[in-house]
């Protein structure tokens, strides 16, 4: 089904005296601000997936600011959500703004998922339906809640599934090897508020040591670092000036410190801390921010589809497929 044919007989079914409420200065139908503003129609031409949306997400908070959302996954209130973003979460609010406090239960690295358990004696949560078979096609039609469990944001499957590998912590620095008596490797070029901008390197300084190992050329020191994963810190030993000085460099993510002049991602804002290493992953392109990390991806049936578990950019967003999830959750509760 086309969404041209899923959504004019629901459109239709509303009704369009109700819709179209007042017409412009050409005396053509306009519509009106309830059905213009944030797409208020074709989130309800969504139907009970919309519900199923709100109702089955949680908002994780910590010092009463969001951090992540996650979703519902057992009546008895278990909750999974993206590990990276959540450390510290105490409490859990549903869409009726109601708060439970919460209790770590596991963390995977490899998923980066964590399962918290929502401390109450009620035991008759909504929980999601997982689509356990992977027959999404890049095209259809993804919903999953907003941050503010008030309304939904809807996309497509942008993209094959696949595993997305390690990238590597780096430093955001162009090197040439020096040919001084320093033996050395000299930084040529900062990228701007990359990691090294951060940590106060500056160009013209000669890099020595890495991790108080002996670097002689820009493969050495490449090596060293690349064994480093993006929150890493490596410290550094450096000539300035003649002068010997020392540094602490905590590394950034490959993807973003390489793209700070692409335009795409100047206009992204901000992405998640991690958004490599994934055993598999179905993408999409839900605007979500990423403090929307951790929320149900359902189908347009309202089926699970997966855990978004990173945002890569304004148009790109990661999530781990269901049958990884499901059998993360199973392997902890058998």
């Amino acid at each position: 089904m086309t969404m041209r044919q899923f959504i004019f007989p629901i459109l239709l079914f509303i009704g369009f005296s109700k819709i179209f409420a007042f017409k412009d200065s050409n005396q053509s139908l306009v519509l009106s601000n309830d059905y213009r503003i944030n797409g208020v129609a074709i989130q309800n031409a969504f139907g009970e997936t919309k519900n199923i949306a709100l109702k089955t997400t949680v908002r994780l908070l910590r010092n009463d600011k969001l951090i992540a959302l996650g979703g519902i996954v057992s009546e008895d209130g278990y909750v999974l959500t993206k590990a990276s973003s959540c450390v510290g979460a105490r409490w859990a609010e549903t869409y009726e703004g109601m708060k439970y406090s919460l209790k770590i239960k596991k963390r995977d690295e490899e998923s980066d998922f964590a399962l918290y358990k929502i401390v109450s004696e009620e035991k008759k949560f909504p929980f999601i339906d997982w689509e356990l078979e992977s027959n999404a096609t890049e095209g259809n039609w993804v919903v999953s809640a907003h941050s503010s469990l008030k309304e939904i944001r809807t996309g497509i499957k942008s993209g094959n599934n696949r595993k997305i590998g390690r990238e590597g912590g780096v430093m955001g620095v162009m090197l040439t090897n020096d040919k001084s008596d320093l033996q050395g490797v000299k930084v040529s070029e900062v990228i701007p508020y990359a990691a090294a901008f951060r940590a106060g390197l500056k160009v013209g300084d000669i890099i020595t040591h890495a991790d108080k190992r002996r670097v002689k050329s820009q493969d050495s020191l490449i090596k060293i670092v690349g064994k480093k994963d993006p929150g890493d810190v490596v410290s550094l030993s450096l000539n300035r000036n003649g002068k010997n000085e020392s540094l602490l460099v905590t590394l950034g993510h490959r993807s973003v410190t390489f793209d700070l002049f692409n335009r795409n991602l100047q206009m992204s804002g901000p992405v998640s801390k991690r958004k490599d290493n994934f055993p598999m992953i179905l993408q999409h392109d839900i605007p979500l921010t990423k403090e929307s990390m951790g929320a149900p991806l359902f189908n347009i049936n309202g089926k699970c589809l997966g855990i978004n578990i990173a945002r890569v950019d304004r148009v790109t967003v990661f999530a781990i497929p269901s049958s990884i999830a499901n059998k993360f959750i199973q392997s902890i509760k058998n």
